[in-house]
This record gives C-alpha cells, structure tokens and sequence, in this order.
C-alpha cells in the first residue's frame, strides 16, 4: 500500500515530525510493506458486484496487527464511570476512574463502569486502522480518540482509511479518507478537540 493524502487536524502531523519523527517513518514503512494486493481475496455476494473480488477488511486489519504488534504497537484502554446525571458526568469527567465511581456513589447515583479501546497505542500516538462502516470511523474520531487524548494517554490520534478508489473494491457501506476528510473539516477547526492525522491508502 502506499500513502495517497494526509490531512493534519490540530497540528497532529507536525506534533508527530518535531517531537517523534520515528513513530512517522515506522508507520509509513508498515504501510508500505503491505501489499495489497495479496488481501484481495473476498468474492462478492452483493447484487451489484456479484462474483468480484474485493479486498478483505478482514485479512488487511489482520496485517495491520501483525506488523504493528510486531513492532510493540498494543492495545490500551481508558476506563471511566457514567451515570444519568448530566451536571454530574462534567464534574466528574477528569476525575481519575476511581475518584469518578466514589464521586458518583456519594451523590446517590447509580456508577457505570464503561471503557474506550484501542488495538495499537505507543509511545503516546493510537492508531486506528479503519477498513469498516462509516460509523466505526465516526466514533474513532469523535469518540475514542478524544476520550484516550482527554484521559492523557495519547498526544495524537491516527485514522488509517482506504482512498475512494480503493473503496470502490470493497464491499458497500466501507468508510473512505475524502468522505471523512469533509466530516472532519465540516465540524470546525477545534472539533474533534483532539490533534488527529487522516491518512488515505490506496492499493
């Protein structure tokens, strides 16, 4: 695979290049590394594409983790503790986990425990690799990102998106770079309130 385009938000790019410019140079070589054309291995059902064969999600998140994971990329998770009350949650929201349930339980609520994941965080950068549904990317980037960035476990979110023209041989309803490059700029410069990198790969 090869980098196609980039889109720094919140100066993540530039973050990345003066502060860990290792990070970059061993992420762009893991891409580079993955030919794509290997996990081009799915036969289509769908109607409209019946018989062709597409990439697999499946088989090219699987290479993503085994040369990440390789590398001493691994999965982290941010625990925190909701409830119902909305004025609540904002007192709470940066507290530590277990200062957030005991808070909670003072006020007679009820404390739920919940969590974030993410398959490879090092060094302070998560990096998702998002080969699936529109909404998987949305809540990656308004969601998970944020609360690993809220909680100080990360400095910068990285978004891993097929272009459209790879897309266009996968299955339907697959995210792409451009359609999320616009969700992300349409929101306003400060929101995701997170420094994020988009990048598009193509075959």
């Amino acid at each position: 695979m090869k980098i196609a385009e980039t889109y720094s938000h919140l100066n993540g790019l530039e973050f990345l290049l003066v502060h860990k410019p290792a990070l970059w140079e061993e992420l762009q070589a893991v891409i580079a590394s993955i030919d794509a054309a290997a996990y081009q291995t799915k036969i289509s059902k769908e109607k409209t594409m019946r018989g062709k064969r597409l990439f697999s999600p499946i088989a090219m998140n699987q290479a993503f983790k085994e040369k990440l994971g390789h590398l001493g990329w691994g999965e982290s998770r941010v625990a925190y503790w909701v409830t119902k009350d909305a004025k609540l949650i904002r007192r709470t929201l940066t507290l530590p986990p277990e200062e957030q349930k005991k808070e909670i339980a003072a006020s007679g609520e009820t404390a739920i425990y919940s969590y974030n994941q993410t398959d490879f965080v090092k060094d302070r950068v998560a990096v998702e690799v998002q080969f699936g549904k529109y909404a998987f990317v949305a809540y990656d980037l308004f969601v998970k990102h944020l609360a690993f960035f809220v909680g100080d476990r990360i400095d910068v979110g990285i978004e891993i998106l097929p272009m459209k023209s790879m897309q266009a041989q996968m299955s339907s309803g697959v995210a792409y770079y451009e359609g999320e490059l616009y969700n992300v700029v349409r929101q306003g410069r400060g929101v995701p309130a997170v420094p994020l990198i988009l990048i598009g790969v193509e075959a």
